[in-house]
């Protein structure tokens, strides 16, 4: 009988726990079903006394399903995040005359990412001020090389 790492499977029904989840709260049905228990937990006050547990319950029932959601859409949040850099990655990649040095800009520190930012909207103001005078804004210049060192 073969072998099974646990650990390989588990994030794998985690991560599809979390997509089915997040579709399903993510419905208008699922907002509708929130308010209208709401709506009947709140009509429901005068018959407990408005007491303290008839309050405990949604307080307790609102701060579990808080907390369980914080990690569905965290998990939602980082796969989606990481489809979409690999999808730019490889439009840069792909992009005759794009620069490939930024493929990974998401792995390097503040200073040189605010180097990157301050070149690329040097570039932005080159182009508009091109535009301006009724030449060019295309074109694929060089960043400087001592941005690309970091």
């Amino acid at each position: 009988m073969r072998d099974i790492d646990a650990s390989a499977i588990r994030p794998w029904r985690f991560a599809n726990l979390a997509r089915h989840t997040s579709t399903l709260v993510g419905r208008p049905a699922a907002f509708a079903a929130a308010a209208a228990a709401v709506l009947l937990w709140a009509a429901s006050g005068p018959f407990f006394g408005f007491s303290d547990t008839w309050q405990l319950v949604i307080n307790t029932s609102t701060t579990i399903i808080t907390f369980l959601m914080v990690f569905i859409i965290q998990n939602t949040q980082n796969r989606d995040t990481a489809a979409i850099q690999i999808k730019l990655d490889e439009l840069i990649r792909a992009t005759q005359g794009a620069h490939n040095a930024i493929l990974d800009l998401e792995q390097l520190d503040e200073e040189q990412l605010k180097r990157y930012l301050q070149r690329y909207e040097e570039l932005a103001a080159a182009a508009r001020s091109r535009l301006q005078k009724g030449r060019l804004d295309t074109g694929s210049p060089d960043i400087k090389p001592q941005i690309a060192r970091g």
